[in-house]
């Protein structure tokens, strides 16, 4: 009986392993194309309807109410189906489940755009904002999977390209609604194509990560494993990103959403103030590949939350003594504190060392974030309504900043989420 023991671990032992097929050439190039054109769709959906917005009510005949509730579900999409992407992720594979859910973006676009009522529209609209939300969470993971020695680079290039797609979709939906016939289901159908577009490269991307899986799988002998990471809760990082990414986002939606009429009630003229208002989100796109590539140089990462957040608190601080003389200045300075998102997106990457550790992370902290930066925006609104000016506004908008920095320097210390939770390598 222990002959025949000790022959089988010999055998096993000889045997030729099998070993997971070499990556293909062309995948790593394909995967660049994938993650910005991905990353192009995160963000017209909400941005179109946003310029288009007035005639999408008028004509789906929505309440105040729905209106209301309608601005308000991005942010709440994001929060409840990001939680959703490490489970997929772990299930399907990350790639699949972001292939999955770029079509998911263009099913809703289309759908949304063909609605008769307001129900019809916002359950289409859920469905295009739950694949942007699982995108959101998986394209870190993405990165750090595929791209461990370039994190800062590759966000950079994400967020980059998000920040373009924000803008675009801001400043053309109007024109190519007008030079499409003038329709508002048009304009909002228009971006459905870029949706489209995005789901083409990563129909090859999934089918080769499917079969790495199932070889890397067969090799080990065993169906794969459900490696779910760390216990997330239990590190104080994990804490204090979420918190940043909340305030940060809080900032961001306050700013798209208010500028304008803050500029408008100064005396600047709409028109401007919408020229403003696009300058502040502009100077996002090379910044947004800047800050990643210069975070993912340095051990910590601190001095740079610090210093976005100076930049706001400036921008507030001018907006409060000269909205009119200064608002070029102001806009610009308020653009900059607002790339704290690639800076958070770049983080999500570092303060874990696995894979399975990035999607835990990024699921929770986009989770929470989101569900922290819902109620800012309409506070603002109260605010505004109730004061009837904006001194108290733009003192709270620069007090969410100081909480802020401070969280950004404790998330931006050289540690991850493993060391934390106890978890070895």
């Amino acid at each position: 009986m222990l002959d025949e023991e000790i022959q089988s671990r010999q055998a096993a032992a000889t045997a030729p392993t099998r070993q997971a097929p070499a990556q293909p050439a062309w995948l790593g190039p394909l995967l660049v194309v994938g993650i910005v054109l991905a990353a192009l769709n995160l963000r017209p959906a909400i941005t179109s309807l946003g310029a288009l917005f007035e005639e999408t009510r008028e004509g789906l005949g929505m309440s105040g109410t729905v209106a209301g509730l309608i601005t308000s579900v991005p942010a709440l999409c994001f929060a409840v189906f990001g939680v959703t992407a490490p489970r997929l992720s772990r299930r399907f594979g990350p790639a699949t489940v972001v292939c999955a859910a770029m079509a998911a973006v263009a099913a809703g676009l289309v759908i949304r755009s063909y609605a008769t009522g307001a129900a019809g529209f916002l359950a289409a609209s859920a469905l295009t904002l739950a694949g942007i939300a699982v995108t959101n969470v998986l394209i870190p993971v993405i990165v750090k999977r595929w791209f461990p020695e370039k994190v800062g680079t590759m966000t950079g290039l994400y967020s980059m390209a998000l920040a373009s797609g924000t803008s675009l979709a801001a400043a053309a939906t109007v024109p190519l609604t007008d030079a499409l016939g003038g329709s508002w289901r048009t304009g909002l159908l228009i971006w459905a194509v870029l949706a489209v577009i995005a789901v083409i490269p990563w129909l090859p991307i999934a089918r080769t990560s499917r079969r790495e899986q199932r070889a890397t799988a067969a090799s080990a002998g065993t169906a794969p494993t459900a490696d779910t990471g760390p216990r997330i809760a239990r590190s104080r990082t994990a804490w204090a990103l979420s918190c940043y990414f909340g305030l940060q986002a809080t900032g961001a939606y306050i700013t798209m959403g208010w500028l304008p009429q803050i500029f408008r009630d100064a005396g600047v003229s709409a028109s401007t103030a919408g020229v403003l208002l696009a300058v502040t989100m502009a100077v996002g796109v090379p910044l947004s590949f800047v800050i990643p590539g210069l975070a993912g140089r340095m051990k910590n990462q601190g001095a740079i939350a610090a210093t976005l957040g100076l930049f706001g608190l400036t921008g507030y601080l001018g907006l409060y003594l000269a909205p009119v003389a200064g608002a070029w200045v102001w806009a610009l300075l308020i653009g900059v504190s607002n790339c704290a998102f690639p800076l958070v997106i770049t983080l999500i990457g570092l303060r874990a060392k696995s894979p399975a550790g990035v999607v835990k992370l990024s699921a929770f902290s986009q989770s929470i974030g989101y569900l922290i930066s819902i109620p800012g925006p309409l506070l603002i609104g109260a605010l505004y309504q109730h004061t009837g000016g904006w001194d108290l506004p733009l003192a709270l908008m620069a007090g969410i900043l100081v909480p802020q920095i401070v969280l950004g320097v404790l998330a931006g210390r050289d540690r991850t989420i493993e060391d934390e939770c106890g978890m070895a390598d």
